[in-house]
């Protein structure tokens, strides 16, 4: 068996490290793809080799550029390498442009498509990524999800729970494998070690990047609002070099940078972000991932949007979601530095995205899809059955297994009159509505 991984920015190489790491462990030949969508050679490298992992087999370095235009160039990359390479299935992961590439390459040359993180949503179509998550769920074969929500999202849009693994999310294994790394070697950054980040109190980790929040003026201006009344914490900023222009341009920057308790600083290398991030006190972002990484290091996260397809963090208890209200910020991280309870509670939220065996799962799934055949993705040589579908209370004590083999059906959807779950073979039906195919 061949696994070829698709990468094409650095939280997908983050993410997928324990995969690669994982496929390496157990001998089963691989590749690896950089499509370079934001490809710097002397940082990629170096990038590989500090998270301990092979550098790519291949590089295309598509660079930056407009939506279709890096699209385009990746799938052009993508196509002359896995028709070269022949692959059993390509892995994607995540919502980049590189992922909607190499989902839809592989699927137009009928390899099997390996969806890293399936089923996320945001249910906002102005994001690219909500657009590149839907459409590369399309033409997956197999779906590495990692939450039951997440599952339920697809099987509500009308995919099989038959091809839905749930394994957990990878930024729990990555946490913890990359995490380790960090300690060993300590803070690199000279800014943070100027800061003596290691005797610091009351750290707030502040990321900011979205358009919808540092190009709206009333937006970026509410939040620095709360950043002002926030003086007894210790605000650590790495800022985007974009969100410093635009900072500067509304005339915000220098009233930001000249208060004592807010250190900005240049972006930080991942180990040195992610070793700051264990030891804050509360997280302010607008980013996806760091939701996830917040409540698996225990810190209390405060997003900066409105909605999030991170919402187990959420249900979880881990994180909040601020929007850009000043008020609604202050009161939050006051409640949080105030707070022992409230904060306790929000640092021992239970983590959604597994124990950080995510690669394994994934990796289990894998090989049990090509021993069975599965991954061969061919014309159909049988006549399509027809199907009826219904819905049914179910009085008697079944699981979902011995339910689809009693009556040659299909499961799609379960309620059990509070919530959606997800159908798992040994579900027990006792008491809940389902929906389902039965097969004639």
């Amino acid at each position: 068996m061949k696994i070829a991984t698709i990468l094409g920015t650095r939280p997908e190489i983050i993410k997928m490290a324990p995969i690669i790491d994982e496929i390496s462990k157990r001998g089963i030949d691989q590749i690896v793809l950089h499509t370079g969508q934001h490809y710097d050679k002397e940082m990629s490298d170096n990038f590989f080799r500090d998270l301990e992992i092979p550098t790519p087999d291949y590089n295309i370095q598509v660079g930056s550029g407009s939506h279709g235009k890096q699209t385009g160039l990746m799938m052009k990359g993508i196509e002359e390498v896995l028709m070269k390479e022949k692959p059993d299935i390509v892995l994607v992961q995540g919502d980049t442009n590189a992922v909607l590439a190499g989902a839809l390459v592989a699927g137009k040359l009928h390899i099997a498509v390996g969806h890293v993180e399936a089923g996320l949503r945001s249910f906002d179509m102005t994001m690219p990524e909500e657009i590149n998550r839907r459409v590369a769920d399309i033409v997956s074969a197999m779906y590495f999800i990692p939450t039951e929500e997440s599952a339920v999202n697809l099987l509500a849009e009308g995919f099989s729970h038959e091809n839905l693994i749930i394994t957990g999310n990878t930024v729990v294994d990555a946490c913890f494998r990359h995490l380790e790394i960090a300690k060993k070697r300590g803070f690199e950054e000279e800014s943070l070690a100027d800061l003596d980040i290691e005797n610091m109190d009351n750290i707030l980790t502040l990321t900011m990047h979205r358009a919808e929040n540092v190009d709206v003026r009333d937006r970026v201006t509410s939040i620095i609002g709360a950043l002002k009344e926030l003086s007894d914490m210790n605000i650590i900023f790495p800022i985007h070099p974009r969100t410093k222009n635009t900072l500067e341009s509304f005339g915000l920057f220098d009233e930001l940078n000249d208060l004592d308790h807010v250190h900005i600083i240049k972006p930080l290398g991942y180990l040195d972000f992610l070793l700051l991030t264990s030891k804050s006190t509360l997280i302010l972002t607008d980013s996806g991932g760091l939701q996830e990484e917040a409540i698996t290091l225990d810190v209390p996260a405060l997003t900066l949007r409105y909605n999030t397809e991170r919402p187990e963090t959420v249900t979880a208890g881990g994180n909040i979601l601020v929007g850009s209200d000043k008020d609604v910020i202050l009161e939050n991280a006051r409640r949080i530095l105030d707070d022992e309870e409230f904060a306790n509670n929000m640092k021992n939220a239970p983590n959604p995205y597994g124990m950080g065996d995510s690669a394994k799962l994934t990796v289990d799934a894998i090989e049990d899809y090509y021993e069975r055949g599965i991954l061969d993705i061919r014309a159909p040589e049988d006549i399509m059955g027809s199907f009826t579908r219904k819905m049914a209370a179910i009085d008697e004590d079944i699981t979902v297994g011995e339910f689809e083999s009693a009556n040659n059906s299909l499961i799609h959807m379960v309620f059990d009159g509070d919530r959606m779950r997800f159908p798992a073979d040994d579900l027990k039906l006792k008491g809940m509505m389902i929906t389902y195919d039965e097969r004639e």
